[in-house]
C-alpha cells in the first residue's frame, strides 16, 4: 500500500523540504477558495467528453422537459379560461386530457434524466478517482509521510463523490433551472411588460445575493472537510493500533482526543450548515415576497380588465416557476459548494509533482543482476550528520549478500536506494553497470522482489493476494511454485484452498504464513534481484525454519540482499556488510570473515548477533 513508511524512523533532506513545500503549497491554497470557471470546464471536457453520447440524450431530455414544464401554466390557462366560460362541455375535457398528458410525459422524461445523470456522474467520478489514485502512487514516500491514510481516503472517496452530485445535478438541475428562469421571464415579459421586468431584476438580485453567499459559505465547508480528514485520519490509527492501546490502558486517552476531533468536527460543520441553512431561507423569503409581487399585479390587471383569471393564475404559477428552480439551485448550493471545495482539494493533489524523476531506458540482461554502490550519500539538513557515508561496494550477479547493524544505521533506506524509493544525494546506484536514475522506474522495480516483516495482504482470496489481482496467471502455475517452494502441505490446510479468503493484513493469516504467501508472491514475479528485509525477524525458531527452504529457492540463481538480526538467516549469505551510523564498517566475503578472528563480524557470531545488534 503506498502509505507505508519505509524511511526506517529518519527523514532525509530532501523529504523535510519535499514536506515543506507540500505544507507550503497546502497553506497557500486555502487562502484562496474560489474556483475558476475553467477549472469546472476543464473536467467536464476530460471526464464527459468520452460520455458524450449519454450527454447529447441528456441534454435532449433536458430541453424537453423544461418545454413541458414551461407549456404547463399554458395548458392550466387554458383549462381555468374554458372553466368559467359558456361552452364548458366541448373545452374541458380536451384541455384535462393535454395537461395530464403533458404532466405524465414530464415527470417519464424527468425520471430518465435523472438516471442519465447519475450514470454520468458516476461514471466521471469513478475515472476521477482512478487518476487520482495513479497520481498519488507515483509521488515520492515523502508525501506520504505528510498525508495519513485517513486524509487521503478522505481525499479520494469523499471528495470525489461530492463531484458526483456535482456532475449528474449540475447538468440537470442548475443549468436545466437556468434556462427555466430564462424561459419563464421571457414569457412573462410577453404575457405582462411591467411584470417580466419587475421579477427580471428581483431574481437577478436573488441569485447575486445567493452566489455572494455561497462564495463566503466555500472556506466554512472547507474548515469541516479539513476536521472530518483529521478525524478519520485519527479513528484509522487507533483502531489499527487496539491491541497496543488496550494492552497499555490508554483507552481513557484515546476516548479524550477523539471527543477532541469530534467537537472540532462538529463546531466546524455547523458554522458551514448555518450558512447553508441562512441561504436557504432567505430563498424562502425571495419566493414569498415575489409570490406577493404576482398576486398585486395580478389583481390589479384583472380588475382592469386586461387580464382573465386564467391569466393571473398563469402569472401565478410562472411566478413558483421561476423561484422553484431558484429553491433547487439553493438546494444545490451544497453540492457546489462541497464541489468548489473538493475541486480544490484534487487540484491541490494533482498541482504536486514527483522529485524522483523517471529514466528513459527500459533494457536489461535476463537473469541475476549485479548491484555496484558508488560513493553513495545520503544527507539530513546541510551541518548535519549523514544517513549514508560515501558507501561504496559492489555484489556480483547470483551472489547474496547480508546487511548488518545496529537499528538506524541505515540498512533499509540503502536498500530502498536500489529500487528508487528514494533517490541518492549523491553518488550512483547502478544495476548491471547502468545508473539506476537512467533506467525507467517501472523496469527497476520489476526486476526487484521485496519482502519484508509486515507483508501488505487484501481482503480478498489467497489466489488475488499471490498474483495481485491478475487473473491472467493459471492456477496450475501457482501451484507448481507451492510445488517448488515446499509449501504443498500449508496450501493443504487452507479451507477452500485458492479460494479461502483473507479478512485483512492483521487476522486473516498468522505471520509465518503471511511470509510464505509473501515468498510465494515473489517466485511468481521472478524477478532478477531479492532483498529481504528483516523478513523473518517475527517469527518464532520453528516458523523460520519452516520459511528457510522457501528462502533458499527463492534465491537460487538470483542476486539477493538479505538484512538480518539473526544468526541463521547470514548463514546462506555470500558476502557480509555491516553498516554503523551510515558507514560501511566491514564488507567482504562470509567464509573469510568468519575465519578472521579480528573481523567484526566473527565478534558478533562469537557473542552473538541478536544480543549485539539490538
Amino acid at each position: 500500500m503506498f502509505f507505508t513508511n519505509y524511511n526506517g524512523g529518519k527523514m532525509l533532506n530532501t523529504e523535510k523540504k519535499t514536506i515543506k513545500n507540500f505544507r507550503q503549497i497546502f497553506k497557500t491554497s486555502e487562502k484562496n477558495v474560489r474556483i475558476p470557471v475553467k477549472q469546472y470546464l476543464k473536467l467536464f471536457s476530460k471526464y464527459l467528453k468520452p460520455q458524450w453520447r449519454k450527454a447529447l440524450v441528456l441534454g435532449i431530455l433536458i430541453l424537453m422537459t423544461i418545454g413541458m414544464q414551461l407549456i404547463s401554466p399554458q395548458v392550466m390557462r387554458y383549462f381555468i379560461d374554458a372553466a368559467t366560460g359558456k361552452d364548458v362541455s366541448k373545452t374541458l375535457t380536451p384541455a384535462a386530457l393535454i395537461y395530464i398528458t403533458v404532466s405524465i410525459l414530464q415527470q417519464f422524461m424527468s425520471v430518465i434524466s435523472t438516471y442519465l445523470g447519475e450514470s454520468v456522474g458516476w461514471t466521471a467520478t469513478n475515472a476521477m478517482k482512478e487518476d487520482l489514485v495513479h497520481h498519488c502512487l507515483s509521488l515520492d514516500m515523502s508525501f506520504h509521510k505528510v498525508y495519513t491514510p485517513g486524509h487521503m481516503i478522505q481525499r479520494i472517496d469523499d471528495d470525489i463523490t461530492a463531484l458526483s452530485n456535482f456532475f449528474s445535478r449540475f447538468t440537470i438541475k442548475v443549468l436545466g433551472n437556468i434556462l427555466i428562469i430564462c424561459g419563464v421571464l421571457g414569457l412573462l415579459c410577453r404575457e405582462n411588460i411591467r411584470l417580466g421586468v419587475i421579477m427580471t431584476i428581483f431574481v437577478a438580485t436573488t441569485l447575486v445575493l445567493l452566489q455572494k453567499a455561497r462564495a463566503k459559505s466555500v472556506p466554512y465547508e472547507k474548515d469541516a472537510r479539513r476536521a472530518y480528514g483529521d478525524l478519520s485520519s485519527f479513528v484509522e490509527e487507533r483502531l489499527s493500533g487496539t491491541e497496543d492501546i488496550r494492552a497499555n490502558g490508554a483507552e481513557g486517552y484515546v476516548m479524550r482526543k477523539l471527543f477532541m476531533y469530534l467537537r472540532n468536527r462538529n463546531t466546524k460543520q455547523l458554522k458551514s450548515n448555518i450558512i447553508v441553512n441562512s441561504i436557504r431561507i432567505s430563498a424562502v423569503v425571495m419566493n414569498t415576497i415575489s409570490t406577493c409581487i404576482g398576486l398585486v399585479v395580478g389583481y390589479f390587471t384583472y380588475k382592469a380588465g386586461i387580464a382573465t383569471i386564467g391569466t393571473v393564475f398563469l402569472f401565478i404559477m410562472y411566478i413558483d416557476l421561476i423561484f422553484r428552480p431558484v429553491m433547487q439551485l439553493v438546494q444545490q448550493l451544497e453540492d457546489l459548494q462541497n464541489a468548489s471545495v473538493a475541486i480544490q482539494r484534487i487540484d491541490e493533489l494533482y498541482s504536486l509533482k514527483p522529485t524522483i524523476i523517471d529514466g528513459n531506458l527500459s533494457e536489461l540482461p535476463e537473469g541475476a543482476l549485479g548491484i555496484e554502490f558508488d560513493a553513495v550519500n545520503f544527507v539530513y539538513e546541510e551541518g548535519e550528520d549523514k544517513v549514508i557515508n560515501d558507501i561504496s561496494f559492489k555484489l556480483e550477479p547470483g551472489k547474496v549478500l547480508g546487511i548488518l547493524g545496529r537499528t538506524g544505521s541505515g540498512k533499509t533506506t540503502l536498500t530502498r536506494l536500489i529500487s528508487r524509493l528514494y533517490d541518492v544525494t549523491s553518488g550512483e546506484v547502478r544495476l548491471d553497470q547502468i545508473n539506476v536514475k537512467d533506467l525507467k522506474i517501472s523496469k527497476i522495480r520489476e526486476k526487484i522482489g521485496l519482502v519484508t516483516q509486515d507483508v501488505q495482504l487484501f481482503n480478498a482470496s489467497i489466489r488475488d493476494n499471490l498474483t495481485f489481482f491478475n487473473g491472467s496467471i493459471p492456477d496450475e502455475k501457482i501451484m507448481s511454485v507451492f510445488e517448488e517452494l515446499g509449501l504443498i502441505q500449508w496450501f493443504s490446510s487452507l479451507p477452500e484452498g485458492l479460494e479461502t479468503k483473507i479478512i485483512s493484513s492483521t487476522n486473516g493469516l498468522s505471520a509465518g504464513e503471511a511470509q510464505l504467501l509473501a515468498m510465494a508472491r515473489i517466485f511468481l514475479k521472478d524477478p532478477a534481484i531479492i532483498i529481504l528485509d528483516e523478513a523473518s525477524s517475527r517469527l518464532d525458531p520453528a516458523t523460520e525454519n519452516l520459511l528457510s527452504f522457501a528462502i533458499d529457492k527463492l534465491l537460487a540463481g538470483r542476486t539477493g540482499i538479505i538484512v538480518a538480526h539473526r544468526l541463521g538467516t547470514v548463514q546462506r549469505v555470500d558476502e557480509i556488510l555491516i553498516l554503523e551510523s551510515g558507514c560501511i564498517k566491514e564488507h567482504g566475503a562470509r567464509e573469510v570473515l568468519l575465519r578472521d578472528s579480528s573481523s567484526a563480524f566473527y565478534n558478533l557470531m562469537e557473542k552473538g548477533m541478536e544480543e549485539v545488534m539490538i
